[in-house]
């Protein structure tokens, strides 16, 4: 057996061992679709957005833009289920553990998210969303004992009302100064920073947390049976489906589009535009833009179609895992260290000098990444910065705990 096997064999269930030297096993497909968002979330930075002949969406654009970030919040709410006890939540001390264990994570992960910040242009190449990433988890600390019914209603209700207070405060709410705040900007702007983090910014936590709260929902389900799996597939579809299909009856249908026009003042071009690629910033004359479906205006039916896409990707990959899992090594290894790619992706970028020839350098990012990723992975594991926060993580777990913290992934159903 080779060593790409040998590292990475499946069982009967797809399971594959996380690193070679540990003996606690989790999904592949988990990690491979965490992977592909991060595969994503490069193309949405480096790649054009339109055609230059044709004007049209680019499709990477298409496929990637919203939803691989909606891929990467949903895996991290499946995260956080697993790790603190997967279908049997973690109960007493040993969750307290958890949450403190997350809530270090949060600060540590904020806190990178701050100092590439500081590496970022005014006008940055790239919008971190790692700081946003910290108000998640620790939005989700009182969610943790959450049934996945109750998690699931739960991100239902945050699509809905989330984006009406976005719109409904946006002309209240202070304006930020920063698409990528640093710690002088939280020290200096705390009001305007809080509301960008969790309503107006790029990420926001609010609305964010239908994907996370979905996520979590789903990592309390048997994720090892072939059932679970094609009925996560299934209904991430219907869902993308029915979002854009609602959308369109609404804006085509019953009126929606004219409306938009005649409240606007905007020509049809314009707005066709807006529709593709999103305004500038998120129109408040009407609650009719509360029906498009634009990548990053994070509607009620944006997030259901993103969140469809995100959920089918999961599906699809637990699934194709289950035959294929040693194929899909690139893809795994850096799933396993996203927040070291990621790091590393953004700060490559804030030297601006991938403008030029855009496809030339995702080539080269997407290549340096998986080649790192994957003779890391196969010697040493977790990557370097997961491994710096995992330390901290079983830190604060034993202290909580009085003595030596239990591996916060054995035992997960992983």
């Amino acid at each position: 057996m080779n060593a790409t096997a040998a590292a990475a064999g499946n069982d009967r269930r797809g399971e594959v061992v996380t690193a070679p030297k540990t003996s606690s096993k989790r999904l592949v497909g988990i990690d491979a679709a965490r992977g592909l968002a991060l595969v994503g979330m490069m193309a949405t930075h480096l790649l054009p957005s339109w055609n230059e002949t044709t004007g049209d969406a680019t499709l990477s654009w298409r496929l990637f833009s919203g939803n691989a970030a909606a891929l990467f919040a949903l895996l991290a709410g499946v995260g956080l289920a697993l790790s603190t006890g997967g279908r049997h939540p973690h109960e007493g001390r040993r969750m307290t553990a958890n949450r403190a264990g997350i809530a270090v994570r949060a600060i540590l992960i904020s806190l990178v998210g701050l100092w590439i910040g500081t590496l970022m242009p005014a006008d940055p190449p790239a919008y971190n969303i790692l700081i946003y990433y910290g108000v998640f988890f620790l939005l989700a600390l009182p969610f943790l004992r959450v049934g996945p019914k109750a998690l699931f209603v739960s991100a239902a209700v945050l699509a809905l009302i989330a984006p009406v207070l976005m719109q409904n405060l946006l002309d209240v709410l202070p304006n930020w100064s920063s698409y990528n705040p640093t710690l002088g900007t939280v020290l200096a702007e705390p009001v305007p920073t809080a509301s960008q983090l969790l309503l107006t910014g790029n990420y926001p936590a609010l609305q964010y947390m239908t994907f996370l709260l979905t996520g979590m929902g789903i990592g309390r389900l048997k994720l090892r049976e072939i059932g679970t799996q094609v009925r996560i597939l299934v209904v991430g579809v219907g869902i993308a489906v029915l979002a854009h299909l609602t959308s369109y009856i609404l804006l085509y249908g019953l009126g929606g589009y004219q409306r938009l026009l005649e409240s606007s003042g905007l020509r049809a071009s314009t707005l066709n535009e807006w529709l593709t690629w999103g305004p500038d910033a998120f129109p408040t004359d009407t609650a009719w833009w509360l029906a498009i479906t634009t990548p990053h205006t994070d509607t009620p039916l944006a997030l259901a179609a993103s969140l469809g896409v995100a959920m089918g990707a999961l599906g699809a990959f637990l699934l194709i895992a289950r035959k294929v899992g040693a194929w899909l090594l690139p893809l795994t290894a850096m799933g396993i260290m996203t927040l070291t790619i990621y790091t590393a992706h953004l700060v490559a970028l804030s030297f601006e000098v991938h403008y030029d020839q855009p496809y030339l350098w995702y080539v080269i990012h997407l290549g340096v990444a998986a080649a790192f990723a994957m003779a890391w992975y196969l010697n040493l594991g977790k990557g370097p910065l997961e491994r710096v926060i995992g330390y901290a993580v079983t830190g604060a777990r034993r202290i909580v705990l009085g003595g030596a913290a239990n591996n916060p992934e054995r035992g997960t159903g992983r």
